[in-house]
């Protein structure tokens, strides 16, 4: 019994350090300006922010290859066709509109 009572009375002195400890791990957990809450809201918004960064790099190689077409004669002609209803001497361009609304 005596042993247990000493056993005690050692503990005694680092429940103090225990609970320090203990409110110093909840205060950087949850309260501090660089919480685990912190961390985690930045990084989904880094993972969004890398996802529309890939989304953007894709679109960019779209309009390079769009735009190496339209810089070709072919491309220039098509590009005038289709948008602006160019056409050539001794030819007639029919517009055809389909109406969408039933």
């Amino acid at each position: 019994m005596n042993k247990l009572l000493e056993y005690l009375s050692v503990l005694k002195g680092y429940k103090l350090y225990v609970a320090i400890s203990v409110f110093f791990v909840i205060w950087m957990s949850f309260f501090d300006a660089n919480s685990l809450l912190t961390h985690y809201e930045l990084s989904k918004e880094s993972e969004k922010l890398e996802k529309q960064k890939h989304f953007l790099q894709t679109e960019i190689q779209k309009d390079r290859k769009e735009l190496q077409t339209l810089y070709t004669e072919e491309g220039k002609e098509k590009l005038g066709r289709e948008i602006y209803y160019l056409k050539r001497e001794n030819e007639e361009v029919f517009i055809i509109e389909y109406d969408t609304i039933h």
